[in-house]
């Protein structure tokens, strides 16, 4: 089966690929063939339906890339570690005349994530829920300090199962948030039932949802959640089930093949 789309020819040949780009002439003839593979994590349901509404879902991914101006989707996990120098530029304060409350003294985020934060925590506010932020940026040494203390308390396999080793941890971004006691006991709350239902409209995204352990690394982790934008958030929840590691997956692996393929017909006009 083929799918047509400006540019380029689209075809699902199995679950993990899910198009074939052809860049030449309007005749159809091509100057050469890129196969762009999707991240085999993500299930072929969803891999089918982007390629149904392959326009939509195309000119959404569009957007999402081309205004990610802040750096927002970068892949970090247990298999795509950061540079070993890596530190967010725009770190700000979190302080104590804002919306939401500190559990202790200096803690940090990126100025964008920061903004997204008070911006739903006022709203929370508004709906009488107060938001308490435990743990935010952790540079790439306090991660060290924190996973090795986890190994000692829980043992190597537990461990890993909540714990990022360093240079592997979304707070090392600077855009993660662990809310209230850092619990499963979270998820009850008010805060965390807030949360769940409002989020995303924010730009934030729980990071380790229940039940994906296989496919996020980590053990579900109600209080754990990352600013990836609006836009983004959106995206996620309309494509990829509301998971996020299958956006980041895919959007990594898309950016990858564009840089290769020189793929302008999708990633274009970083100005919209």
């Amino acid at each position: 089966m083929k799918l047509q789309f400006p540019g380029i020819v689209f075809c699902i040949v199995s679950c993990a690929v899910i198009s074939a780009a052809a860049f030449g002439q309007e005749t159809g003839k091509s100057a050469g063939t890129a196969v762009f593979y999707a991240p085999e994590s993500i299930p072929a349901a969803l891999l089918q339906a982007m390629n149904s509404g392959k326009d939509s879902f195309f000119a959404e991914l569009d957007r999402v890339v081309s205004r990610d101006c802040h750096g927002l989707l970068v892949l970090v996990d247990k298999k795509n570690a950061l540079d070993s120098d890596y530190e967010p530029k725009d770190l700000v304060p979190l302080t104590a005349n804002k919306s939401y409350l500190c559990n202790k003294a200096g803690m940090y985020l990126r100025a964008p994530a920061e903004a997204a934060l008070e911006e739903m925590a006022a709203a929370a506010r508004r709906d009488g829920v107060t938001l308490v932020v435990s743990s935010a940026y952790r540079s790439r040494e306090y991660q060290k300090t924190v996973y090795e203390r986890n190994v000692r308390e829980l043992g190597q396999a537990a461990a890993d199962r909540e714990s990022a080793r360093p240079g592997t941890s979304q707070h090392q971004l600077g855009t993660a948030v662990d809310f209230g006691s850092i619990t499963d006991a979270f998820a009850q709350t008010v805060a965390g039932k807030w949360l769940a239902a409002n989020a995303g409209s924010y730009g934030w995204s729980l990071s380790f949802p229940e039940g994906y352990e296989t496919v996020t690394g980590y053990r579900w982790e109600s209080w754990h959640y990352r600013y990836v934008g609006v836009g983004a958030a959106a995206f996620q929840q309309r494509w990829f089930g509301g998971i996020q590691q299958y956006m980041i997956e895919f959007i990594d692996a898309w950016r990858t093949y564009a840089l290769r393929t020189h793929a302008g017909p999708i990633l274009q006009d970083a100005g919209r």
